[in-house]
């Protein structure tokens, strides 16, 4: 029977693998808070809110019916939610009136936008949910009972569940690298000036890395995971 080599262990590997996830995870997050915070200090040459840019950014694309409702929060909780078919923006991008606002506030809308053209990878990524959901939940569970009474098919199984994680996290990076894309195409069709389209591309540029980081970390834990299955 295979021996299992896995975190409660702290092999060097592991502890290699923590420290990686701790840099990326702390780095990405304070580039984002750091660059959101430049570009709110600068306001849009129209005087717009995010919300008012968002909707004309939804009526430039001819989607109609999406609800824009506050999220009630100062934070970056900023998401578009197929299922009320509204952008749920926090105060800050709601009504604010700074580039930072107005290109999170149209990263949202290109959501919609995506949802309403019938934009494939969204579609996938959507479906993906519900297993995603269970699957995230699911696989530590099956994994420590498959490591603490040594049953290499439950083991096995946890990282199938795993896998389905990483999925998901690779094909949410082309939806929201699309959503910027559709976002600053917007802004520059309105017509904004340069430092409104460079501030609005580095914050989108910002807040794209700390899904790139969340992706290459759960890569590379699958990665050891599955070395770790693979030792005997």
């Amino acid at each position: 029977m295979p021996m299992y080599y896995y975190p409660m262990g702290f092999n060097a590997s592991y502890l290699l693998l923590v420290v990686v996830s701790l840099a990326l995870g702390l780095g990405t997050q304070a580039y984002i808070k750091s660059t959101y915070r430049r570009w709110s200090s600068v306001r849009l040459p129209d005087g717009k809110t995010g919300a008012e840019v968002a909707r004309a950014m939804l009526a430039y694309d001819d989607v109609d019916g999406v609800g824009i409702l506050p999220t009630h929060t100062s934070g970056l909780d900023d998401h578009y939610d197929p299922r009320d078919n509204s952008l749920h923006l926090s105060d800050n991008n709601l009504q604010g009136g700074s580039v930072a606002s107005a290109a999170v506030a149209c990263h949202e809308a290109g959501h919609a936008v995506q949802t309403a053209k019938g934009y494939v990878p969204g579609k996938i990524r959507t479906a993906l949910v519900p297993v995603v959901n269970f699957a995230s939940n699911a696989w530590m569970v099956v994994f420590m009972i498959g490591v603490f009474m040594s049953l290499g098919g439950l083991v096995e199984l946890a990282i199938v569940l795993f896998a389905f994680s990483v999925l998901f996290q690779l094909v949410t990076l082309p939806v929201e690298f699309d959503a910027s894309r559709r976002a600053i195409a917007y802004l520059k069709a309105a017509g904004y000036d340069k430092i409104t389209l460079q501030g609005a591309r580095k914050v989108l540029t910002a807040a794209a890395l700390t899904y790139v980081a969340a992706a290459l970390v759960s890569c590379l834990q699958l990665l050891y995971l599955l070395g770790q299955n693979n030792r005997d």
